[in-house]
């Protein structure tokens, strides 16, 4: 399986990198999470930028990503998430595309988010647009309400590498503990033939073990809050961290 290497960061390979998010709503809420979150235990930070109050200004996050990426000087992630994945501001498809194609022509940052149900050409595009600026691309799914079979996440995932993914992640809502089961499951029989890596997780208390056991079952990172968390089930970072070095199997 091919690793992403970021610096001293190898996605990939080892216990799971810990990435926090950044859902500061100003640009110094964001530089002061970006600091803290540089001086923290974790490996990469993520800025969700759906949360910026200014993301619809043109150019404004691909400036302010500069700034975030030089204050944390830590692998970056970007990602606007949309409003029908768990995102809190609901944009058209175009908007989200220009935002997101701005950011590759002015921003620094290392990965980006890019959600596989988005328009298949537009996606296409700028998965090859990321990759001609060395940029690794983030391909993902999120289902807020259920777990699919499987079968579909693991058909999901195949259909993410497929599309040329760097990295495949798929986040899904358990409502039992087969649903869990039925995720774990799932990632531990893709990665037997994945060419990338996954980063997968059942949200909320109920899927938590799923945050803290991918060196077993194959998911590459997990994400851990330094303060307000931007899904269900993300433990405090500094706990997330003691729990995986607990949980290494060499």
């Amino acid at each position: 399986m091919k690793t992403v290497s970021i610096a001293d960061v190898i996605i990939g390979e080892g216990t799971p990198k810990i990435i926090i998010p950044i859902v500061g709503k100003t640009e110094a809420e964001i530089l002061a999470i970006a600091k803290e979150a540089g001086q923290s235990v974790c490996d990469l930070l993520e800025w969700r930028i759906d949360h910026f109050e200014s993301v619809q200004e043109k150019s404004t996050v691909a400036s302010l990503s500069k700034k975030v990426k030089e204050i944390c000087g830590k692998p970056l992630l970007i990602t606007f998430r949309s409003f029908k994945e768990g995102g809190v501001l609901d944009i058209s498809d175009a908007e989200y595309f220009q935002i997101y194609n701005d950011l590759i022509e002015n921003g620094t940052f290392d990965l980006l988010d890019i959600e596989l149900f988005m328009p298949e050409v537009e996606v296409s595009q700028l998965i090859d647009k990321c990759h001609s600026k060395g940029i690794y691309v983030v391909l993902c799914n999120h289902e807020f309400h259920l777990t699919p079979s499987k079968d579909t996440i693991m058909e999901r995932l195949k259909s993410m590498e497929a599309k040329g993914a760097d990295i495949c992640k798929i986040a899904v809502m358990p409502n039992s503990g087969d649903d869990v089961l039925t995720l774990l499951n799932a990632t531990y029989e893709r990665k037997q033939e994945a060419k990338v890596p996954l980063i997968t997780m059942s949200m909320g208390n109920l899927g938590m073990i799923s945050r803290l056991s991918g060196e077993v079952f194959g998911s590459s990172a997990t994400f851990g809050a330094l303060g307000e968390v931007s899904a269900p089930g993300q433990m405090p970072v500094n706990d997330l961290s003691l729990i995986i070095k607990k949980l290494k199997l060499s």
